[in-house]
């Protein structure tokens, strides 16, 4: 059984092309159903996000398999089959196994250590399991990398250290105040750096949110995704005594947040510390503002600094990552190896085992009655010869079962010995039913 995996990202196509490859998860059921039916596969997974289509599917054939994967691509997006490959890169057998631990891990996306892929790689799994479509070699191989993805995080903490502006900003926050809990904000700009911004802050505790900005309409409606507070962009300095945390991203070409507003709410805070975290360019805090009591001004070359800072630890860390996968990646070619080799070494001994019984049972008759000692020495003697004939190329074939080419020479066997492995004949009949389905004719 071999693993392949076809994909397409962000570096490979442009977007056009990608949302014609992309994948609704209502039309998963029939497109997995689809994707089995051509006889090279024998079962199939589906990961379709915002920026990349993989597919991973188990084949007894490489170049079949990957032709049915290329041809049912085509079919869906009604691309060329050539622009396909162009625009789709291919993995097999360790490379495709290396790859989706390595997707799991966060290790292939855009943001290096990202952790949402870990719970899309589940679900698309849990999704394929729903509907019947992946086999025992497939449901073993994403349980593996469901669990490689989690030891990555959890031993290298590569998903520790913010590397966007708005959860530095977040960042920042968290270790000014430790505890964000009941802490307030102050949203400067309804931008969409100024709503992921508040979206980290509230997901990590924070439970006031004020809008201001200069279309107040912009400001309600942000406000209303966090139940917060809308406010007249000329009422915004009242209610800074109120924030504990200040975040401005307009797109003024002056400051908006001056020093005499600020020194003159500083008064009347009764000692809380404020922190501003200016994310804008040009600035919309005065710097001035940073040298008041009580006040920590951040701005957008602080964050930067600060995603810097991480990215260079989330790189240390995927080094680290790199050496857990590879070490992961033996460990599940050594089991899927011997599953694959199992039923030929299984259908070798079961060839010798046949032919030292027919072989045997004439040499039996031909030496007419002999002692039951006699018989004893003559089929010793048979299963000896056969047993250590067989020894050699059963212990090669596993040996070789651990290497890119074992499938090989697990063929080159089985057609040596003329062998009939289970399943082949199933893989036939497969062929036939439902070779027209496949082709779509």
């Amino acid at each position: 059984m071999l693993i392949i995996a076809v994909g397409v990202n962000h570096r490979t196509a442009p977007v056009e092309i990608r949302e014609r490859l992309s994948f609704s998860e209502h039309s998963l059921e029939t497109s997995l159903a689809r994707l089995n039916s051509y006889p090279a596969i024998e079962g199939c997974v589906i990961l379709s996000t915002c920026n990349r289509t993989e597919i991973y599917a188990a084949t007894r054939e490489l170049d079949e398999g990957l032709n049915a994967v290329w041809d049912f691509l085509s079919c869906k997006s009604e691309v060329d089959i050539s622009e396909i490959k162009n625009y789709t890169y291919a993995h097999a057998l360790y490379d495709a196994i290396r790859h989706l631990f390595r997707v799991a891990a966060g290790l292939d996306s855009m943001i290096l250590g990202e952790t949402q892929i870990l719970g899309q790689v589940r679900h698309a799994y849990q999704l394929a399991c729903r509907f019947g479509a992946t086999n025992r070699v497939l449901n073993t191989l994403f349980q593996q990398a469901i669990t490689v993805g989690k030891r990555v995080r959890t031993e290298t903490g590569i998903d520790q250290n913010a590397v966007s502006i708005s959860y530095a900003a977040v960042e920042l926050a968290k270790q000014q105040f430790k505890d964000l809990s009941g802490r307030s904000v102050l949203i400067i700009g309804a931008g969409k750096m100024s709503e992921l911004t508040a979206r980290h802050l509230v997901a990590n505790g924070v439970s006031g949110v004020i809008v201001s900005n200069r279309s107040y309409q912009r400001a309600v409606n942000l406000a209303d995704q966090f139940n917060g507070k809308a406010v007249k962009f000329d009422q915004l300095y009242h209610y800074i005594e109120d924030a504990d945390i200040i975040i401005s991203c307009t797109a003024a070409s002056h400051y908006v947040v001056r020093l005499n507003d600020v020194a003159e709410a500083i008064t009347r805070r009764q000692g809380r510390h404020l922190m501003i975290i200016d994310i804008a360019v040009p600035r919309d805090i005065d710097p001035a503002v940073g040298r008041l009591p009580g006040v920590t001004l951040y701005d957008i070359d602080d964050l930067q600094q600060v995603v810097d800072q991480n990215l260079a630890q989330r790189k240390k860390a995927a080094v680290v990552a790199e050496s857990i996968i590879e070490e992961e990646l033996d460990q599940f070619m050594q089991w899927l190896s011997m599953q694959f080799v199992v039923p030929t070494i299984a259908a070798l001994k079961q060839r010798g085992e046949e032919i030292k019984q027919k072989e045997l049972r004439r040499a039996l008759n031909r030496l007419g009655d002999i002692s039951e000692h006699d018989r004893k020495v003559v089929s010793s003697l048979a299963n000896s010869i056969v047993n250590q004939l067989l020894h050699v190329p059963v212990a090669q074939l596993k040996a070789y079962a651990l290497t890119p080419e074992g499938h090989l020479y697990m063929k080159v066997l089985q057609n040596l010995f003329k062998l009939e492995i289970p399943g082949e004949q199933s893989q036939s009949g497969k062929k036939s039913v439902q070779g027209n389905l496949a082709t779509g004719r």
